[in-house]
């Protein structure tokens, strides 16, 4: 197929020249933050309990970003902001590197951590801001699909790639903290080739201007009044309801999925090393997730959300079952690990459809974009929360119970679903 001609004003650079990298780079901080960071402190002898408390905490940056997205549009280019970025969030993966080898190596990691968490959730404002304007209209619709694709090989990089070299460092060095330092250290180099890259690379549209500043206490006056009007439609309650409590079973799993993967088989894991949590989640997992996604994509565009609802309300829950298979019986077959970590994330991936598209359909109407961005807070939110008590609960429960519990999870979902109104042709191809 052929790429739409470039008509943005003030650059000819072709959207192929920075698209795929830019947001590849979007996607590898988050990974960082969100999987690598609980692998890396697993293999450092921190306890779930910490683990799921603090790094729940990185989310925080992402449940806020609304709130400052304001500043973003204000002061100086979304290209200045990309490109600042990326700066810190090099500099912090390079810190983080330099950190691990300090006997306070917890608590000054993840100082770091949450500072790169919240340069990455700013970067993230400014990349889709200047997405709109570097790109017509027919440029963002044939691009949508590649910065996605791109967005997930930075998943499959972080939780597959990275792991599996750290994991071959951990054997080769025969020291832990080592093995990850040196990690830290290849993305901090891969990011500042990225920051290299895109300072001369990413286009300058002419549009893509330092806003007048007499005009900021005018903007920050509509924002509030934006802000409010959300909490002004109708069906609030219930829809902020779904929003919380759609993803509560998945939002305790994913914290524990890596420790319980990495966890003796004494102790109730399955005793996997660093290179094989690599293959089964970061790889087979990914990718089951992502086929997830697109087959779920592909159903509601041709039955609609209202009729795909519970189906993919149970998906999203139900599969958690194959998580309590292996507590329960622990398999050693590397097969059956991997079948059934990809039954859990397909299952994810087919029933997230429905949430995204549930956040689409509530964000309609004025002020859609930034109602949409409210949605997203509270869909951090709703990983967060859950997630910092995950670890306690599992350390008190053990992890065939705590399975037992997140299955139990599932009841507000589906509780849920028989309240939640949507119109029956919303996701439907027009065609039909």
């Amino acid at each position: 197929m052929k790429t739409p001609p470039s008509l943005q004003s003030g650059s000819t650079r072709s959207p192929w020249a920075w698209v795929p990298t830019l947001y590849f780079a979007q996607g590898i901080p988050y990974v960082v933050a969100m999987t690598l960071a609980v692998i890396m402190y697993k293999r450092f002898g921190i306890s779930n309990t910490d683990i799921a408390l603090y790094t729940s905490w990185l989310y925080l940056p992402w449940v806020i970003k609304p709130f400052w997205s304001p500043f973003v549009d204000l002061l100086k280019t979304k290209r200045w902001w990309i490109v600042t970025m990326q700066l810190i969030v090099g500099a912090c993966l390079a810190g983080v590197a330099f950190l691990i080898p300090m006997p306070f190596f917890f608590q000054a990691t993840l100082a770091v951590l949450w500072l790169m968490a919240f340069s990455s959730a700013t970067h993230d404002i400014a990349a889709d801001g200047f997405y709109m304007l570097a790109l017509d209209s027919a440029e963002q619709s044939f691009f949508v699909g590649i910065r996605s694709t791109f967005y997930r090989l930075a998943m499959i990089s972080g939780q597959g790639l990275l792991v599996i070299i750290a994991g071959s460092l951990e054997t080769y060095t025969s020291n832990i903290h080592l093995a990850w330092s040196i990690t830290f250290f290849i993305i901090a180099g891969f990011f500042a080739l990225v920051l290299l890259y895109h300072r001369f690379m990413l286009p300058k549209p002419a549009i893509d201007t330092e806003v007048e500043r007499k005009s900021f206490r005018l903007v920050f006056k509509e924002f509030g009044l934006t802000f409010a009007s959300f909490f002004q439609k109708e069906g609030i309650g219930l829809a902020l309801a779904f929003m919380l409590l759609y993803r509560l079973g998945e939002a305790l799993l994913v914290k524990m999925v890596t420790p319980f993967l990495l966890d003796a088989r004494m102790v109730g894991g399955l005793g996997l090393n660093t290179q094989q949590v690599g293959i089964v989640y970061g790889t087979v997992g990914v990718l089951s997730l992502t086929v997830g996604g697109v087959v779920g994509g592909i159903a509601v565009s041709r039955k609609g959300l209202k009729y795909w609802l519970w189906p993919m309300a149970l998906a999203i829950t139900l599969p958690h079952l194959a998580f309590l298979y292996l507590s329960w019986y622990q398999p050693t077959d590397m097969l059956l690990i991997n079948i059934s970590v990809a039954i859990e994330q397909f299952g994810y991936g087919f029933g997230f459809t429905a949430y995204m598209l549930y956040l689409i359909y509530f964000s309609d109407g004025e002020h859609k974009t930034a109602h949409y961005a409210i949605c997203t807070g509270f869909m951090a939110l709703s990983m967060m929360l859950p997630g910092m008590i995950a670890g306690k609960l599992q350390e008190l429960l053990g992890y065939s119970h705590f399975f037992v519990f997140v299955m139990i999870c599932a009841v507000p979902t589906l509780l849920l679903i028989p309240f939640v109104k949507v119109n029956p042709s919303f996701g439907k191809k027009k065609s039909d």
